[in-house]
């Protein structure tokens, strides 16, 4: 007798967990890449002109011109360039001002005179200008709460990074080809990443390689979406957030804040050669000090924040001790013309900027905490962004009417010292709790 098929059904084995996918972290790593790319591009002309005097019979003032040309298309297209980013979303802006500014840092290479190179620059600003806003505006709509100083801290360590490396990265191309070379070579490479930007970038929900866990996971945590916008809020118009004190006390203590990092941008190489006598060597190598001190400091500083905010504290807390005690920390730099040796002002500066560079990351966390909605993100970045960068206009001017008045360094940092306190009471008793704007009935 043929055996008779068994009839046992199998116990179907438990479900196992899927792994909670990290798409979200590379996604912020490749916008860091990209904000180096365009810090580089941004620092590459004051590393290479002097290797074009041959080429450009430039005085000093036309030079000073070249160099504001940016920072006036850059920091007046801010206002637009938020707005722009939360109209058409950080895939179409991002990828579009990364072929933009790098189509201008290669025609840089193909001027031929002060007005060709002064409207390549000018149009450069133009087209980085949607660059922080973007990032500001991923952070919001792929991270939690919990996890948004730390991937703030990562894109933004790429304007420290992108600053730092420019310096050998330009002098060896330029030692081994010339400096059109340098233009063309970082001009492609950023038409290289907006392609893979462009490729790679979607929204958290239409993204093929976030799985349902993480997604859940994003959205739990109180990320920014447009299906979680209230529609009241959604639809305040642009102009309405200047009514806000949050807003208005944003970008003024933005503007503090950048009243010292643009020392580190325009005149700290000079202090380094002429107040501490300083050669290219020595510059090169610990002129770095200060940068390579920054980025550390802010992924430490992004790091404990969010551990913060995930043991319970309120985000208001951490954001408020991160940004004032980075621009008390800022504050020291008023005394590193003071000190009798080269060594201690380099660790005040070191000191200095790494403080700054903890309040940077607090500060650009705010367009995401305040936002009335997630199509608001950009637009406050954008705005607090405009107000920052005014301080890129006027505080070279400053420090360098003052060096010329005083014949040194010690009353600018005196200056700059006490305007970042100035900027760490404003966030204390100024900005108020840190949540998102609230929008009165009607006002939309």
């Amino acid at each position: 007798m043929a055996a008779m098929a068994s009839t046992h059904t199998p116990t179907p084995s438990p479900t196992v967990p899927r792994t909670r996918s990290r798409r979200r972290w590379m996604i912020i790593w490749l916008a860091f890449i990209g904000l180096s790319i365009n810090y580089l591009d941004r620092s590459s002309l004051s590393v290479a002109l002097p290797f074009m005097g041959k080429d450009f019979q430039l005085s000093a003032t036309q030079q000073g011109m070249i160099f504001a040309a940016f920072f006036w298309a850059y920091d007046f297209c801010q206002l637009a360039a938020g707005w722009y980013v939360d109209k058409v979303g950080p895939r179409k802006s991002f990828s579009l001002a990364a072929v933009w500014w790098s189509v201008f840092t290669i025609m840089t290479a193909v001027s031929q005179n002060f007005w060709s190179l002064f409207a390549a620059r000018f149009l450069l600003g133009v087209g980085e200008s949607p660059a922080p806003s973007t990032a500001a505006k991923v952070v919001a709509v792929w991270f939690p709460v919990r996890e948004r100083a730390l991937a703030t801290s990562i894109w933004d360590s790429g304007s420290r990074v992108g600053a730092v490396i420019a310096l050998p990265i330009i002098t060896l191309i330029v030692a081994f080809t010339s400096w059109h070379a340098v233009f063309i070579i970082i001009g492609v490479a950023g038409l290289i990443w907006a392609a893979v930007w462009w490729k790679s970038y979607r929204s958290p929900e239409e993204h093929p390689g976030a799985n349902a866990e993480e997604l859940a996971y994003i959205r739990e945590g109180g990320a920014r979406s447009e299906a979680s916008d209230n529609e009241g809020a959604a639809k305040l118009p642009w102009r309405a957030l200047f009514k806000y004190r949050t807003i208005l006390s944003m970008m003024f203590g933005f503007f503090c804040l950048n009243s010292a990092i643009y020392f580190f941008i325009t005149f700290f190489p000079s202090y380094l050669v002429k107040e501490r006598g300083f050669d290219l060597l020595k510059l090169g190598v610990f002129g770095a000090i200060p940068g390579i001190c920054a980025v550390a400091f802010g992924w430490s500083a992004g790091y404990l924040a969010d551990r913060a905010v995930q043991r319970g504290a309120s985000v208001t807390r951490v954001r408020k001790a991160a940004i004032s005690g980075g621009l008390i920390g800022g504050s020291v730099i008023m005394f590193a013309a003071v000190v009798p040796e080269a060594w201690m002002a380099l660790a005040l500066l070191s000191l200095a900027y790494s403080s700054l560079t903890v309040a940077a990351t607090g500060i650009w966390s705010l367009p995401a905490d305040v936002a009335p909605s997630s199509r608001h993100v950009g637009s406050i970045g954008g705005v607090q962004n405009f107000a920052s960068n005014l301080a890129g206009i006027f505080t070279p001017i400053l420090i360098g009417v003052l060096v010329d008045q005083t014949g040194s360094f010690v009353a600018p940092l005196a200056v700059i010292g006490i305007i970042s306190l100035v900027g760490a009471a404003n966030y204390l008793f100024v900005l108020g709790r840190v949540e998102p704007l609230k929008v009165p009935p009607g006002s939309a």
